[in-house]
């Protein structure tokens, strides 16, 4: 049967997430529903606004289901606002917005700046031969970083790649160009 990617479609990227994928060769299903969750071999966390998409998380009934995989080890991609969902503290988040804490990262929302900041950019990547055409939109910002992340990009200073166990995350989105090494070494995880 192959591979079983998730890909959360509450709001955001989701159908270029599953693109990516599909030219990969690999099978996605969207995530809208508990139900969604089951038997998956991994799961993305795509861009759009993370103080929604916390807010349709839980209205959905999805937060704690997904906390609960996260908690299994269960592979995770978290992109631009998956990234932010993903992080243990949000330097700037509502009141009202959760995230799952599964990567030991402190974030700052929008840190690059509106969507008229937005940017693209070459990064170097550990691992690529080639450096990676990276797309910013409305970006968060890593402030800080445990120990035990793995940094896998930067641009300039600032992290942008990372990893810790089973958690993958970009402050940019992979899924905006044709370049799909990132999701290859997402898939690396599954």
């Amino acid at each position: 049967m192959g591979r079983l990617i998730g890909v959360l479609a509450l709001q955001g990227a989701f159908a270029a997430h599953q693109h990516a994928f599909s030219e990969l060769g690999v099978r996605t299903r969207q995530v809208r529903t508990r139900e969604d969750l089951l038997g998956l071999d991994a799961l993305v966390l795509p861009g759009g606004e993370s103080t929604t998409m916390s807010m349709l998380l839980e209205s959905s009934g999805l937060f704690d289901p997904i906390a609960e995989i996260i908690g299994q080890g269960l592979p995770i991609l978290g992109t631009c606002a998956g990234m932010i969902l993903l992080a243990t503290n949000v330097n700037d988040a509502r009141p009202d917005q959760r995230s799952f804490g599964a990567i030991k990262i402190d974030v700052r929302r929008n840190a690059y700046g509106r969507q008229i900041d937005s940017f693209e950019a070459d990064i170097e990547v550990k691992t690529f031969d080639e450096p990676f055409h990276a797309v910013f939109i409305r970006a968060p910002q890593v402030s800080n970083a445990s120990d035990s992340v793995e940094v896998l990009a930067r641009h300039g200073n600032d992290i942008v790649l990372a990893r810790q166990d089973s958690i993958t995350v970009s402050s940019f989105h992979p899924e905006l160009t044709a370049d799909t090494r990132i999701h290859e070494m997402f898939l690396q995880e599954v």
